[in-house]
């Protein structure tokens, strides 16, 4: 099997043998994981099993070992203890009760190289992979939940990064990859890409490791099995809006919405014989109306609409549309993944621009849709028919704003809802639009 440059011979552990870096229990007599040792003969596995500091300690999590230097893993018991710190790892949460959104997280291993050395350790350290939607790769396995992915703000960190990346390197930042086209080793590998015995991009507009890596974080924040990014949030709109809606069919949208989206409803769809109803958000009932008098294929709408920030009963009217047959996507832009589930709620497709909190920088173009495979794959196949491929350094920047994206939407929340108060509060302010503490809270 092939190694990459990175794979190289790590020396016995000066501080610690046998380190459990998961932080779950596991049996003795365990075979397997993420790293493990196996001792000469004569060897003592130390006194891991005992309490106190130097249990605390060793609480390392998945592939530490392998992002460490050389030099620095000789120093493991004090660079280790600073780094699960600084990253919150280290936040003595039990194996149960992980969230559904760590459980979309991060593939097994797709690969285990063994290294021997003289007179050392032989260990066994698992190189990452990613499943690439349709394309399956040989050996991939269920995916995992890990304890420090418990929390939206660890995924977003995290995700598709430390065990899920299809870059294999030892690099904490996900490298660029930019390239427009990928080679094959030999005719034999072609023959096996087309015959879908093996996995490759083949070509720009149709992937790059970088862009997955975003992909994937949000599809773990959103709970969702897929996600495809774009080069604009328009481009995901205009682009599932017609993978989505066969010729002559009907869909049914919202007063409050964007206006080159609305544009795009109004005069482009129905020259593909595409018809709209648009409704005011809150009405149900011409919801209800709409679903009884037309053969709808899609509920398409923002919630919090942009730009009244009124918010849509996302359960309630997914469960009108599939009793009609009809999907329903959610525009959920203005909320980001972290305040609202739309897929929880029941929506079939929730729709991003990444131009905008996501990014959270005002430097990046991006726009992303998740929810099933089939669903997403349908506009995949489309997508890569009309091109609007990301950039993978635009990629890289989304993925540098994620990083701090609970913190921004965190002290955002905080922000918005203290504004409100004052205004409310203020006497030469009349009232102020759709205040209430419950939504802002929320929002």
């Amino acid at each position: 099997m092939a190694l990459s440059s990175c794979a190289r011979v790590f020396p016995s552990f000066e501080c610690r043998s046998d380190p459990d870096f998961s932080g779950v229990p596991r049996p003795d007599n365990q075979s397997s994981g993420r790293f493990h040792g196996k001792l000469k003969a004569g060897e003592s596995r130390g006194s891991l099993g005992g309490h106190g500091l130097s249990s605390l300690i060793l609480r390392f999590p998945p592939n530490f070992v392998r992002q460490l230097s050389t030099k620095a893993r000789r120093n493991c018991s004090n660079i280790g203890v600073a780094q699960v710190v600084a990253a919150s790892w280290s936040n003595n949460q039990a194996a149960t009760g992980f969230s559904s959104a760590a459980k979309a997280v991060d593939a097994a291993a797709l690969a285990s190289a063994e290294i021997a050395t003289a007179n050392e350790e032989k260990v066994t350290v698992e190189d990452d992979s990613f499943n690439r939607n349709s394309v399956k790769i040989n050996g991939f396995t269920d995916e995992k939940s890990y304890s420090f992915l418990s929390s939206d703000g660890s995924v977003a960190v995290h995700a598709g990064e430390r065990l899920g990346r299809g870059i294999v390197t030892d690099a904490i930042t996900t490298p660029v990859v930019n390239t427009s086209a990928y080679f094959f080793k030999k005719t034999a590998e072609l023959i096996d890409f087309k015959e879908k015995r093996h996995a490759s991009f083949e070509y720009g507009r149709y992937g790059n490791p970088t862009t997955v890596v975003v992909e994937d974080k949000i599809s773990a924040l959103e709970g969702a099995e897929s996600t495809l990014l774009m080069a604009s949030g328009m481009c995901a709109s205009t682009v599932m809006l017609m993978a989505l809606v066969p010729a002559g069919g009907h869909i049914v949208t919202t007063t409050d919405c964007y206006r080159k989206t609305r544009i795009f409803i109004e005069t482009i769809l129905p020259k593909m014989g595409i018809k709209a109803t648009v409704i005011d958000p809150a009405d149900v009932g011409a919801l209800e109306s709409a679903l009884d008098k037309n053969n709808v294929t899609l509920f398409f709408t923002e919630s919090p609409t942009n730009p009244f920030l009124r918010c849509v009963d996302i359960e309630l009217v997914s469960k009108l549309c599939h009793s009609k047959g009809a999907l329903v996507c959610i525009d959920g832009t203005f909320a980001t993944p972290l305040n609202q589930k739309a897929l929880a709620l029941g929506a079939d497709i929730v729709l991003h621009s990444a131009t905008k909190f996501i990014g959270g920088h005002n430097d990046v173009l991006a726009g992303c849709i998740s929810g099933s495979e089939k669903l997403i794959t349908a506009v995949r196949n489309l997508h890569h028919i009309l091109g609007g491929a990301l950039n993978p350094n635009a990629a890289y920047l989304i993925i540098r704003g994620m990083k701090t994206l609970h913190l921004r939407v965190q002290q955002q929340n905080l922000t918005a809802l203290r504004m409100a108060e004052i205004l409310e509060a203020h006497p030469k302010v009349l009232s102020c639009f759709e205040f209430h503490s419950r939504v802002f809270s929320f929002y």
